[in-house]
């Protein structure tokens, strides 16, 4: 393959250089941010040699190439278009800069939860874990001693994310707002510190402790933020707009003493008295809002929303979701929103099988082999983008989603924690396999068919 003729040929079909904002690549894609998405000739780029797929997503022109290709390609474009090396954090601050503010805002939300993700899936797997060592022991399909360190550590730890969950909050909001992230930490250790009632006892032991607030305006009751999410965003995003606003106007000399100490007093003491009691009664509104939605019975309300989800995948929405995890894992141990999600993650990879399956295209065949098989393992954006959507009744047919979503509600099947969909959501079910594995199949299977019988008109 010729690496410079190819960045030529994608040069020439995007309109040159002056249409390029920034550049950047991931694993296996060429990400463009593009001034005019007009002008961008896709047919042309997509017979183009080496290329596996063009599609627009998250505000970028994303040409899938593949691992170690891609490199070639992105070294030979920044020669001849002349931009400057971006990493991929910059190309999303160019990308964001171009949204509506809905969109940033969803984008912040997702800024927040991805890195914490590594640290709950860990968890939530030894938490699985845990929970299916003791179904086997305790219905003697293993002999194992649950009283020995490694099983009474593993239990230990499986928790660990979950009981501190504020401070990896806390921590990664502050860097996304701008603020001190040890300020964020600490921020969020108030709110679960120790002289708090912890929040798990309440429903058993009512509000132990009130307090009088603003001299004497009303009472609030001493309770800590276990378990809650919204209520620690809010408080960190405050924080750090006081602290930034503080680092402009204390004399340099005294900065260092003076802005963390107000910054801290003054958003503890609002997150206490006013913030955290106003948002702890928005998010657990909005948790019983999807959570009656997916108890609708006969799995109907469950089925609605995984016909739909992908639908907000191409919007972006998706990103909030991870307060629904976290929220629902707070409160219930489990989440019943990620199968829905893992269904319709599935769906989405049946679909795309049976674009490959049956195009004569070769290109195409391979692509869509190769999207399936992302899909299936959690990561959509190419079989939506670069098939499916592209030729519309797939996308339709992935909506068999919905099937897995109604049978993952009618057994009420949830995870130990967020993060990993498809394949490997396996082991966040450890504790109910089968039924997962019957998710899986029926998600698939029935996408597939439906792909199938819908059938697509394939183009040039």
């Amino acid at each position: 393959m010729d690496y410079k003729k190819v960045a030529e040929n994608i040069l020439k079909e995007i309109g040159n250089s002056e249409n390029v904002i920034s550049v950047a690549h991931c694993a296996t894609s060429l990400r463009l941010v593009i001034k005019n998405n007009d002008i961008v000739n896709k047919e042309a780029i997509e017979n183009i040699e080496g290329v596996k797929g063009v599609f627009f997503a998250s505000g970028q022109l994303q040409i899938i190439f593949g691992t170690g290709v891609v490199n070639h390609i992105y070294a030979e474009f920044m020669k001849l278009s002349g931009k400057e090396e971006v990493s991929k954090e910059e190309l999303k601050q160019v990308v964001a800069s171009k949204e509506s503010k809905f969109k940033q805002l969803i984008k912040t939300l997702g800024d927040i939860f991805v890195p914490i993700i590594p640290a709950i899936v860990a968890c939530g797997l030894m938490m699985g874990l845990t929970e299916a060592i003791n179904y086997c022991v305790n219905n003697g399909f293993l002999s194992l001693n649950i009283n020995s360190s490694w099983f009474v550590f593993l239990k230990m730890f499986s928790n660990a994310a979950y009981i501190f969950l504020p401070i990896l909050i806390g921590f990664s909001s502050a860097k996304v707002f701008g603020g001190n992230q040890f300020l964020g930490a600490v921020m969020a250790m108030i709110m679960i510190h120790p002289d708090l009632q912890n929040a798990w006892s309440v429903a058993s032991e009512g509000y132990q402790t009130m307090q009088s607030v603003w001299f004497g305006l009303y009472e609030i009751p001493l309770v800590g933020y276990q378990g809650h999410v919204i209520p620690i965003i809010i408080s960190v995003f405050i924080m750090s707009k006081i602290e930034i606003k503080l680092h402009k106007i204390v004399p340099s000399i005294l900065d260092l003493f003076v802005t963390p100490l107000v910054t801290l007093f003054i958003t503890g003491y609002l997150t206490l008295t006013i913030i955290g009691p106003i948002f702890v009664f928005l998010e657990n509104g909005l948790l019983d809002v999807v959570l009656k939605i997916v108890q609708i019975p006969f799995g109907i309300g469950s089925a609605i929303v995984g016909g739909i989800y992908s639908s907000t995948v191409v919007t972006g929405i998706h990103h909030m979701y991870s307060i629904i995890d976290f929220g629902q894992i707070a409160q219930y141990g489990l989440t019943y929103w990620l199968p829905i999600a893992s269904a319709a993650n599935l769906a989405q990879g049946g679909a795309a099988l049976a674009v490959a399956v049956r195009t004569k295209d070769k290109k195409l065949k391979f692509l869509a082999y190769l999207a399936a098989l992302s899909a299936m393992l959690g990561i959509t954006e190419p079989a939506i983008f670069g098939v499916n959507l592209r030729y519309g009744k797939p996308f339709i047919a992935a909506a068999g989603g919905a099937a897995g979503a109604l049978y993952a509600s009618i057994v009420h099947l949830g995870a130990t924690a967020t993060g990993v969909t498809g394949i490997f959501g396996i082991l966040l079910h450890l504790h109910a396999p089968i039924n997962y594995l019957i998710m899986m199949g029926i998600s698939i299977v029935v996408s597939f068919l439906v792909a199938l019988a819908l059938g697509w008109k394939e183009s040039k």
